[in-house]
């Protein structure tokens, strides 16, 4: 299975990083987040929640 891994950072838009993920996840079934630090993981929740409403029929 090729896992791809999406990297956030503390300056990255939400908008952008639920766009990534959603795609992913379309196209693969699985997606992997890197975020290191606390604004990272910020970001990437806050990707996390937006990617739930589009993926989410």
């Amino acid at each position: 299975m090729n896992v791809e891994t999406i990297k956030v950072s503390s300056k990255s838009n939400p908008n952008s990083v639920a766009g990534a993920l959603a795609n992913t996840f379309r196209e693969k079934g699985i997606v992997e987040v890197q975020a290191i630090g606390a604004g990272a993981l910020n970001q990437a929740i806050k990707g996390v929640a937006i990617a739930r409403g589009l993926v989410t029929p």
